[in-house]
């Protein structure tokens, strides 16, 4: 059978198996006396976890660890773990003959686990005994469980960081956003962004000149509002690249998100994270500076092109930023320095858990990818748990056999990492700004701009982050970020 066809029918099986997060609609409606769409919607909060377990249980243990464990994996079929030992196979055949950089290997893994001891020591663990103190207050006994983790952790971030979102809102409106992305660029980068009046695809959709020192340089889009035409989520994308040849061309540059519309627009704080992250991605398009179309702006490896996204985002963090844009959209009064306070605590919560059981899902990836596959995928994931010490309530993100990351096509096989890869590097290069005096140095801006922005896919990554650090990034400034440095 040839390599494509056998992906063809794995692919199938796969749709044909109709398991979400490794337990059947069939159960999940039984056990929760549902129907048939609601217990789609629940299997759907599950590819998130914990959300479906908050959502659907309550105060009712049993029915979140009947959640909790089919979120983690437990009641999967033999099937599943099948379908996913078919998939190893099937790479470790396209990838026969082809070398494995041993050393690269090495130093990656030994960046991840730089960040468990600390994650694991310092808060995982004092986070798991204010959770069973919580747990014993309710008249329950025994181990602190995963979903029991989860769902006294919601209720611990509902008593100390919780915002009333009604409340904040009317600071975050969706002008005041764009107005604080936009004006980060011009103290950074020097770019101008004036409204332009086109005929686009979408009457929700606006656009923006961009120039620097009178001469153009892009157009710049943003599709904001949620519509059912559209697809969920956010994403950044160009019409056009930048290119010097065959001739000169200025990018046609888009953000497209789902907000919620209204008048004004209003915004929660993730809404404004999003378009920080979208606008981070599209200065990468902005500011590219190569000669061809097909090396510009994030047309770069993949644990690469989430830096600049991922970075920009720290500048919607920075209190002077939000001092001044976060203002009330109808008394144009800055946000309280409480509510600021509070907002800006809350956003390092439970970075114990996150981190233990990302790089432990992440680890398990590399695993499974470094050599031959595993005969049994199930006991080489216990392995790998058992030698880092997992504390008992906190496990891998998703378990193997609904891994969708790693399992449902090649994109992100042995590549889990580069969410945390790039969170690694974004840390640090806003450590840069930092130690340099602040988030606004210009020298640092320049040579963000010189050395990453510009080069698109030019150069090789490491080379290009080392011209603009002097150095490839350490994991110090992520922990401090997180909360988790000693």
């Amino acid at each position: 059978m040839s390599f494509a066809k056998a992906r063809d029918l794995l692919r199938l099986a796969q749709m044909a198996a109709g398991r979400h997060a490794g337990v059947s609609l069939a159960e999940i409606a039984e056990e929760f006396a549902v129907d048939h769409r609601t217990a789609q919607r629940m299997a759907r909060a599950l590819e998130d976890t914990f959300p479906g377990i908050e959502i659907a249980t309550g105060e009712d243990r049993r029915r979140r660890w009947r959640l909790g464990d089919a979120g983690l994996g437990r009641l999967q079929g033999v099937g599943d773990a099948e379908l996913a030992a078919l998939e190893m196979s099937l790479r470790a055949a396209r990838r026969e003959g082809r070398e494995v950089d041993a050393g690269a290997l090495e130093r990656l893994r030994d960046r991840l686990l730089a960040q468990m001891p600390p994650s694991h020591a310092r808060r995982a663990e004092a986070d798991a005994e204010i959770l069973t103190a919580m747990m014993r207050e309710d008249g329950i006994n025994g181990d602190l469980e995963p979903w029991d983790w989860r769902y006294y952790s919601e209720k611990r971030r509902q008593a100390e960081h919780d915002l009333d979102e009604a409340a904040l809102k009317p600071y975050l409106s969706l002008d005041a956003m764009i107005a604080a992305a936009f004006g980060c660029a011009n103290r950074l980068f020097g770019l101008e962004f004036t409204p332009l009046d086109l005929p686009l695809y979408h009457p929700d959709c606006r656009a923006w000149e961009v120039t620097r020192d009178g001469r153009h340089v892009a157009v710049f889009i943003g599709d904001y509002f949620a519509r059912g035409s559209k697809r969920s989520g956010a994403w950044c994308s160009s019409m056009r690249g930048q290119a010097k040849l065959p001739q000169v061309q200025g990018p046609v540059v888009i953000n497209v998100c789902n907000f919620a519309k209204g008048d004004p627009a209003l915004l929660s704080y993730d809404d404004a994270r999003t378009l920080f992250h979208e606008f981070g991605h599209a200065l990468h398009h902005l500011l590219s500076d190569v000669s061809y179309e097909s090396l510009s702006g994030t047309s770069v490896a993949r644990d690469f092109v989430e830096l600049p996204s991922q970075l920009y985002e720290h500048w919607l963090e920075v209190p002077e930023v939000l001092e001044r844009y976060a203002t009330h959209v109808e008394t144009g009064a800055p946000m309280p320095p409480e509510m600021l306070d509070r907002l800006l605590k809350a956003t390092t919560y439970d970075m114990g858990f996150q981190t233990v059981e990302y790089v432990a899902s992440a680890l398990v990836d590399l695993t499974f990818h470094e050599g031959a596959p595993p005969e049994d995928l199930m006991a080489a994931q216990r392995d790998v748990l058992d030698r880092l010490g997992l504390p008992h309530a906190i496990t891998m993100r998703h378990a193997s056999p609904h891994f969708a990351h790693v399992f449902s096509g090649d994109g992100y096989s042995s590549g889990y990492y580069s969410y945390m890869w790039s969170e690694v590097m974004d840390a640090d290069a806003f450590a840069a700004f930092e130690e340099a005096g602040g988030a606004f140095d210009t020298a640092q801006a320049r040579a963000l701009e010189r050395h990453i922005l510009s080069q698109g896919g030019s150069s090789d990554p490491a080379e290009l982050y080392t011209a603009f650090r002097g150095r490839l990034p350490g994991v110090e400034a992520l922990l401090r970020g997180r909360g988790l440095a000693a």
